[in-house]
């Protein structure tokens, strides 16, 4: 099943009264239970390119389909709908509202959902087992650690369950155990719940757990390939 697909999609800004082209004629496909990184240098397109999956950017020119939707279709409440029903995203500064506990932060993409207390609450604790902090769940973020805090918002992007997950740089600001303990984690979640990742990454600890690689350069896709991943399994650490 294809879960992405990009056809000749190109993204332009306006810079300086001139246009800066920051993708050029991608054309990619992803399937169900991938577990795939765009990869390359800073400026070479991968956020860019990830925001346009995700219904946050439309292209240019081309199209971008998601799930079955055409992105530069959508309109805003469509687009919102698709991220609210379908996406997860994991972000490098974890996004955690401050004032919410553990439970509050990854119960609030289910607040959108037509679902009962008692249906949030078993979702909630479901992801909180996947990401081993039951124990944390009256917790408010200032009381986590970097690691902590990731896990926690890897909890909220899984707890409904979503087609996919797209993760911008998520170990940027983790220390390399951590780092460890959170791919693993999410290897785990790929194979149980057949969610397809796709990151956004420089981060060498992240592209060796990756199963395909797409290295852009300059906004064009230089080469994507198919490769047998090597992680080295860690320890939880907090």
């Amino acid at each position: 099943m294809t879960v992405v697909k990009v056809e000749n999609m190109v993204k332009r800004y306006p810079m300086g009264g001139r246009e800066f082209t920051a993708l050029k004629k991608i054309n990619l496909e992803f399937e169900k239970g991938e577990f795939c990184g765009i990869i390359g240098p800073s400026g070479s397109g991968k956020t860019t390119l990830l925001n346009i999956i995700g219904s946050l950017d439309v292209p240019s020119e081309g199209s971008t389909i998601v799930l079955g939707k055409r992105i530069e279709s959508l309109s805003h409440k469509e687009a919102a709908r698709l991220r609210s029903k379908y996406l997860g995203f994991i972000f490098q500064t974890y996004n955690l509202l401050p004032v919410y506990t553990v439970f509050e932060n990854v119960e609030f993409p289910l607040l959108l959902l037509k679902l009962s207390a008692e249906e949030r609450k078993k979702k909630v604790f479901d992801a909180l087992k996947w990401v081993h902090l039951l124990d944390k769940v009256d917790s408010r973020p200032a009381q986590l650690s970097g690691g902590e805090s990731q896990r926690v918002s890897v909890a909220r992007a899984i707890v409904k369950r979503p087609e996919l997950v797209l993760a911008d740089e998520p170990t940027a600001n983790l220390d390399a155990e951590n780092s460890y303990n959170i791919l693993e984690m999410m290897v785990k979640l790929n194979k149980e719940l057949k969610t397809t990742f796709i990151f956004a990454t420089h981060d060498e600890k992240v592209i060796r757990y990756l199963r395909r690689k797409i290295l852009l350069i300059d906004g064009k896709v230089a080469k994507d390939e198919v490769v047998n991943p090597a992680p080295h399994k860690r320890g939880w650490v907090n």
